[in-house]
């Protein structure tokens, strides 16, 4: 309780500083020099150049390659691993491209432009009753960033984003753009989506939508022994259930142990969804981010923290909420800006049965490690068959694990070795990790995790054989 006192005295001061703890994302440190939101790869780069157009972007392919020049292709710049941009390259900065182009109210079809937001997309739905099926838990990113790196949320029944694209346009680097579904061009669909940019310009995509839910939250508390089999009894087998998250303790009092879970399941018709169906706004974002501000520094705050999330899901057990706003979570509290550290992203999967003992594994590597570990959301992930470079060819928890780690070359390289570490657990156990964040695995752990990479880069060769579109992920990774 003292902790909680003295966290409450020190949030009442947050104002008095916040100007200068606010982050305003900026991905560009110069004209000529970029970096992503991890801020630890700045590199030196041709230009940046941000079309609204689609003949200005196909001027800016084809100049590209009558000056044999490299093409990076940005969106938010949310992967932290140089996946969109490369030395001396043009980057294609498609943010300024985002109409809606059409919308079909009966087929629940949306068809955007892929540097919209998933935030725009809402804005335009949420008035007609529907809602998007998969996106990441935030809505700032892009659509085209987001089939990039197949992206993943919190729905338990839909899978990854692949599931929800029925088509796009692709840009390729000969200047052809063919349709790209399952049954046109079909090699291309699944090399693409979740391809990191590499097989072209992805310029407009349908997306499959849905109704509006209303959904009444419930949250538990868990010993991490329990969660494996109360997710599978409790959550999946529950058709009622239609969105989970849970979080396991990075706190020290709790490191590992403690979870606590929230399911998002149908409400009755005693809460109509027009009630609830109003778009929220993120609310109390200076109390999370100071606390989240103190749990970086000090390992009692860690505790608080800790403490702070988990009462505030227990006391909304009960309360409604629509889909459309399950999936508009706040993350302005995670903007982050220091002149020697940053926060950064791993994720790991783990099939939902080894659970158990992948956590004790991953504790015992991380007590023995200095890794400032702040926050771990678990999700859900469907088994799924096509994309070349899949995360998930069987049922799995996906672990998001969020760093606070120094800028410099040193601290880069102490990170780097915990994470291979980490991942060795994760392979052990059957698991994956994801692609989109810092290229500290080596590239035998690339292979083993992503069997058919070696396809995936030899079919990279075959579509663009002069390497027009590249970022430092290939660089690295390429055979």
């Amino acid at each position: 309780m003292k902790k909680l006192i003295v966290l409450a005295i020190c949030t009442a001061l947050y104002t008095s500083f916040v100007i200068f703890s606010l982050h305003k994302p900026s991905s560009v440190v110069s004209d000529d020099h970029m970096t992503d939101v991890g801020k630890l790869m700045p590199v030196k780069v041709k230009q940046v150049v941000k079309e609204t157009e689609l003949t200005s972007i196909k001027e800016v392919i084809e100049e590209a390659k009558r000056e044999d020049l490299k093409v990076s292709i940005a969106g938010k710049r949310h992967s932290m691993g140089g996946h969109t941009y490369y030395h001396d390259s043009v980057v294609l900065d498609m943010t300024g491209y985002n109409k809606v182009l059409d919308f079909d109210k009966e087929k629940k079809t949306i068809t955007v432009q892929s540097g919209i937001t998933w935030d725009d997309i809402q804005q335009y739905i949420n008035k007609h009753g529907l809602a998007i099926q998969v996106m990441q838990s935030q809505n700032i990113f892009t659509v085209g960033g987001s089939i990039s790196v197949n992206a993943h949320g919190r729905d338990i029944r839909k899978g990854s984003l692949i599931s929800t694209v029925n088509s796009f346009r692709l840009l390729t680097a000969d200047g052809e753009i063919p349709t790209v579904s399952r049954k046109q061009n079909e090699e291309l669909f699944y090399l693409a989506l979740g391809g990191y940019g590499l097989f072209g310009v992805i310029l407009d995509v349908e997306l499959q939508l849905m109704d509006d839910e209303l959904y009444e939250m419930t949250t538990e508390k868990l010993d991490y022994t329990e969660y494996s089999d109360y997710f599978r009894e409790k959550v999946l087998d529950n058709q009622q259930a239609k969105m989970h998250l849970a979080r396991i303790s990075t706190a020290p009092d709790s490191f590992l142990t403690e979870m606590y879970v929230t399911n998002y399941e149908l409400a009755s018709e005693e809460g109509p969804l027009q009630e609830h169906d109003e778009l929220r706004k993120e609310r109390m974002t200076g109390i999370s981010k100071f606390a989240l501000g103190m749990a970086r520094n000090f390992d009692w705050a860690k505790d608080v923290f800790w403490e702070i999330q988990k009462q505030y899901f227990l006391k909304a057990n009960g309360d409604l909420i629509s889909r459309n706003n399950v999936m508009r979570s706040e993350s302005k509290f995670l903007e982050y800006e220091a002149e020697n550290d940053n926060d950064v992203l791993q994720e790991y999967f783990v099939p939902v049965d080894k659970f158990t003992d992948y956590i004790d594994d991953l504790r015992d590597v991380l007590t023995a490690e200095e890794l400032n570990l702040l926050n771990i959301t678990v999700r859900y992930v469907n088994h799924e068959e096509g994309p070349v470079l899949s995360y998930s060819d069987e049922e799995m928890f996906a672990l998001v694990l969020l760093i606070n780690q120094g800028l410099s070359k040193k601290e880069q390289k102490k990170t780097g070795e915990i994470v291979r570490k980490m991942i060795d657990v994760t392979l052990t156990h059957g698991g994956r990790y994801y692609l989109p964040y810092m290229p500290y695995p080596t590239k035998e752990q690339m292979k083993r995790t992503y069997p058919r990479s070696e396809e995936f880069f030899e079919k990279k060769k075959q579509y663009d054989p002069d390497e027009r579109f590249t970022n430092f992920f290939y660089e690295e990774y390429k055979q």
